[in-house]
């Protein structure tokens, strides 16, 4: 929190970390969370594992206590990817949302999180709707309302970097919370020029798509040719801009297109 407030100060812009306070007890998780809002967090974080009569006890401290709550998924892949015997994730997100929780970590898609487009954005609606309409292809199975029920902030977290930021911008939008942990500390020229990296990268190309341009396309060049004016996103780029992981997602929506029988 000391760094919190230094980097709020110097920069005159509201700054945060999510203080996990995943404890054994529910005693335990409120004696943290206090200890957090006294040390100034607006933020506290807790894991899935708590299990959710925990979870949602959490919620309430935080509503009474004007607190965001960050959901991690820690431990979601032990039931998540047994197809004939699991719980699907766009399930567990809508628990989570009647559970309480203001942000949730819902995966990538071109991280290192395992995660098949189509199904990860089913994810992401589920999250952000008023009301979803069954969309077969993002594993959206029938209509919901969600009448009043308070959204939930989706965050992007597990294995990105500023190199992805075209596919990042065109998969989920603006609605989302974009969270480079190693792509910002894992930088060569330190956490600072992580950072500075990653917010370069975004603001380019969500200039570029403002704009109008194609920024699936043409995001790899739009990130070289700004990466010519900011030594950090070069850097970002040369370290990370190769990566990428190719592997079958195990959590698909196995929709296939039958004809009718009319």
């Amino acid at each position: 929190m000391d760094a919190v407030n230094k980097a709020s100060a110097e920069t005159g812009e509201v700054k945060g970390s999510y203080l996990n306070v995943t404890g054994a007890t529910m005693e335990d998780m409120y004696e943290r969370a206090e200890f957090a809002k006294d040390l100034g967090s607006v933020i506290v974080m807790v894991d899935l594992v708590i299990g959710y009569t925990a979870i949602q006890s959490m919620a309430n401290w935080c509503r009474k206590n004007d607190m965001i709550m960050h959901m991690h998924r820690a431990g979601h892949g032990t039931y998540t990817r047994q197809k004939n015997h699991g719980v699907s994730f766009r399930v567990i997100a809508k628990w989570l949302r009647l559970a309480g929780c203001d942000h949730l970590h819902t995966g990538t898609a071109v991280g290192k999180l395992e995660g098949d487009p189509m199904t990860v954005q089913g994810y992401y609606n589920v999250c952000r709707d008023s009301y979803t309409k069954m969309d077969l292809p993002r594993g959206l199975y029938f209509d919901q309302d969600w009448a009043d029920l308070k959204k939930v902030m989706p965050v992007a977290s597990g294995g990105i970097h500023a190199g992805q930021m075209h596919q990042l911008i065109d998969l989920f939008g603006d609605d989302v919370v974009l969270q480079f942990g190693g792509g910002t500390i894992g930088h060569p020229m330190g956490i600072q020029a992580g950072a500075v990296a990653n917010r370069v990268a975004l603001e380019t190309m969500v200039k570029a798509r403002n704009e109008g341009r194609n920024i699936l396309q043409e995001g790899p060049h739009i990130l070289q040719e700004a990466a010519k004016h900011c030594t950090p996103l070069k850097a970002a780029l040369d370290t990370w801009g190769e990566i990428s992981f190719n592997y079958q997602s195990t959590d698909s929506s196995d929709y296939a297109a039958t004809p009718s029988v009319a």
